[in-house]
């Protein structure tokens, strides 16, 4: 894992601090295979309580998803120390939620590389025109209700402004208004 660092407001960073938070923040990829890199920011703060002295800030890319941790302490190797802790709570917690959304099969641990070159690309294969004209949210959901369609793009009468009307997934109508 490529790591980069960063030091501000006076804070020297030798390098066997940088060693030290490779060694934490690099046992992080074995959680997660596609973790390829992250920066490491090390800021000190003058302020009264002492255990908020240091603050370390990382970021880590996994595949375009950006995973970030703060965390402040009292000394540097402290601060690691929590912001380690804190990411492998947030990778464990998003690969669960990738396990839940496969129904069982960990996308993490098969490797995201595998799903992500067997998924078909998505396009454009039809484009329809047709006029949008003001009405109420009543009249367009009629009008939804009678096209069969799940959404419905309208402008709102009331103030003249492109609305979209979609059905959820529990029977009720949602809708999104243009700002």
């Amino acid at each position: 894992m490529e790591l980069q660092f960063v030091a501000k407001n006076n804070v020297a960073l030798p390098e066997t601090m940088q060693d030290y938070a490779r060694k934490k923040i690099g046992r992080l990829s074995r959680y997660s295979a596609t973790i390829s890199g992250g920066k490491v920011e090390i800021s000190r703060e003058d302020t009264k309580s002492p255990d908020q002295r240091f603050t370390v800030q990382v970021t880590l890319d996994s595949k375009g998803m950006l995973i970030r941790a703060q965390e402040k302490a009292e000394d540097i190797c402290t601060a690691i120390d929590k912001v380690a802790d804190v990411l492998t709570t947030r990778i464990e917690r998003y690969k669960g939620k990738l396990y839940a959304k496969r129904k069982g099969i960990s996308a993490v641990r098969e490797g995201m590389v595998e799903v992500e070159e067997s998924e078909i690309p998505r396009r454009v294969v039809r484009t329809k025109h047709f006029w949008v004209k003001p009405m109420s949210v009543s009249e367009a959901t009629d009008q939804m209700e009678l096209l069969g369609h799940d959404f419905f793009l309208f402008i709102n009468a009331e103030n003249d402004k492109i609305n979209l009307l979609y059905r959820r997934k529990d029977g009720n109508y949602g809708l999104i208004e243009q700002a």
